[in-house]
């Protein structure tokens, strides 16, 4: 559901961006302790994944929880990732997706990843990086989404090693897409998350803590 998702994304983006101030050394992105999941749209394609805001290890987080389902949430915001250019969050899963394969269609799912969503002038423009906890593609590695070369999957995490522990993370942005895409990106337009598993039918949980950007690493 990669690509439904992000072209939704894009839709959705599209008629509603809203500008951010230009002097913030960071943007938050969330405020899931003070604000709940306010701002944040839903995007459902098969079935729903539940994102609710729980106390988790003495703070508030979104647990996300999906069974043979795919469906995201969006937070809708207009920036320079020239500028704001470092994306720093925490996440933790309860383990990653057995049958998951990132090369193929039918394993295009994941326990947990972070979007940030790119629009163009034309549909066809729009492009999107996937932070994602992987299931087998090694940490560091990066291969176009099975269903479009538009978006990218990127595995900061790889495996279950990790699993059951909270992990905070930080990408450049900036470098990121230079180094996947081979050329500056455009402003960006949505940053979102999404637990999936529709594609192998499997069963997820995770977690995810605040989401900010920042340009200072």
């Amino acid at each position: 559901m990669s690509k439904l998702f992000v072209t939704a994304l894009l839709l959705f983006t599209a008629s509603t961006l809203f500008s951010l101030s230009a002097q913030a050394d960071e943007l938050v992105v969330s405020r899931f302790a003070s604000e709940g999941l306010k701002g944040w749209e839903p995007k459902s394609f098969k079935g729903t994944t539940s994102y609710r805001i729980v106390q988790e290890d003495g703070r508030s987080v979104v647990k996300a929880h999906a069974k043979d389902a795919a469906s995201g949430i969006s937070k809708k915001m207009s920036f320079d990732p020239h500028r704001y250019r470092y994306l720093q969050w925490s996440w933790k899963v309860a383990g990653t997706i057995a049958a998951g394969n990132e090369r193929t269609k039918q394993g295009d799912d994941y326990a947990a990843r972070v979007y940030v969503v790119f629009p163009g002038r034309f549909f066809w423009q729009m492009r999107a990086i996937n932070y994602i906890w992987a299931n087998k593609l090694p940490k560091g590695e990066f291969v176009p989404n099975a269903f479009t070369a538009n978006a990218m999957l990127l595995a900061v995490q790889s495996g279950p090693a990790m699993a059951g522990q909270w992990v905070s993370e930080q990408r450049d942005i900036l470098a990121d897409y230079r180094r996947m895409f081979g050329e500056d990106p455009p402003l960006a337009g949505a940053v979102a998350i999404m637990t999936d598993t529709d594609n192998t039918g499997a069963e997820a949980t995770a977690w995810y803590g605040e989401i900010a950007l920042s340009t200072k690493p």
